[in-house]
């Protein structure tokens, strides 16, 4: 029986096909690619808006930094010129404040002092008129008398020395004498005022003012010169006129006369000045509670004398004129 079946070996199917479909498989593209340059593609613009806002924030801040610098330097141009252009007008204020700051400070320097942290014992003394209706006595009249005299007789055994120095001061000063000794000349009426003041009133009294600040000033300076020649370091000028320009007067004109510096005015120093009468006398008590002498000036403008004052032994007070003007307040 015959066999049907072809043995014939049969052609493989053809793999060209199967190899081009593969090909325009791989070739076309994929979800995945189309959606990353989609992305791409739409980011794009946004990153360049995003630059451009920076790049604009970016010379707005280089704007703002460069007025800022320009005006910091204008501040510190207009600074420097203001500062220039006051210091002269600064300095003149604070020279013509100087001396009364001085004296300010001066005062509290000494109320400071002059504080009693211990309550002092009260000493009631009986009063001469008592012990004299004890006594039984009465005063005779030629006790007064006898007061005076004593009281003239302070200055008896310097005499010769201060008419001396009286006759010196007449003559042609000697501007190059040493601190402390008068460098200027006084009249006649400038050394009878001061022998009336010596040896008539034992230093302590009220005489004639010489008719101007100046000029009493000048006879005060024969006076400290004549004292420092007694007592040595042993006392201290006190000066009470009551006001800064008058104290001010009283400086630079003892400082002429004496040939003082600022460093001779001042609590520990020869010459304290005092605008008020109060702090003096708590100064001149201080003085004598260490032995010393404190020798008060009184200025012409003053219109009375403190009680407490007459009690020191040394105390001179010019008295004004009835046509004078030495009140600072009356110029105005």
């Amino acid at each position: 029986m015959p066999d049907d079946t072809d043995l014939t070996p049969q052609d493989s199917a053809d793999p060209q096909p199967s190899s081009e479909a593969s090909s325009e498989t791989t070739s076309e593209p994929t979800a995945g690619d189309n959606a990353h340059r989609s992305t791409a593609a739409e980011t794009g613009p946004l990153i360049e808006l995003a630059l451009k806002d920076l790049q604009g924030r970016r010379e707005d801040l280089e704007r703002d930094i460069a007025e800022l610098t320009s005006r910091k330097q204008q501040l510190e141009t207009e600074l420097r010129s203001s500062f220039a252009g006051q210091s002269d007008a600064i300095a003149r204020r604070v020279k013509g404040f100087q001396e009364y700051l001085g004296g300010a400070l001066q005062d509290l320097v000494q109320s400071v002092e002059s504080l009693e942290l211990v309550v002092q014992p009260m000493v009631v003394k009986p009063s001469p008129l008592d012990q004299q209706g004890l006594d039984g006595s009465t005063a005779t009249s030629s006790e007064p008398a006898a007061a005076a005299a004593a009281v003239a007789d302070t200055f008896k055994p310097d005499e010769a020395l201060i008419r001396d120095a009286l006759e010196r001061f007449l003559k042609q000063p000697d501007v190059y004498a040493d601190p402390w000794t008068l460098r200027r000349s006084i009249d006649t009426r400038d050394t009878t005022l001061l022998e009336d003041w010596f040896f008539n009133q034992g230093g302590r009294g009220a005489q004639p003012s010489r008719g101007s600040r100046p000029r009493n000033i000048l006879v005060s300076a024969g006076l400290i010169s004549i004292i420092g020649e007694l007592y040595g370091d042993q006392f201290q000028c006190l000066v009470l006129a009551g006001g800064p320009e008058r104290l001010g007067e009283w400086r630079r004109g003892l400082q002429d006369a004496l040939g003082l510096s600022r460093e001779d005015f001042g609590p520990s120093s020869g010459v304290v000045l005092f605008e008020r009468p109060e702090a003096l006398v708590e100064r001149a008590d201080r003085l004598e509670e260490r032995g010393e002498v404190p020798l008060i000036l009184i200025d012409a403008a003053e219109g009375s004398i403190e009680i407490p004052v007459l009690q020191f032994p040394l105390w001179l007070a010019f008295a004004a004129g009835p046509n004078e003007r030495l009140d600072d307040d009356d110029l105005l």
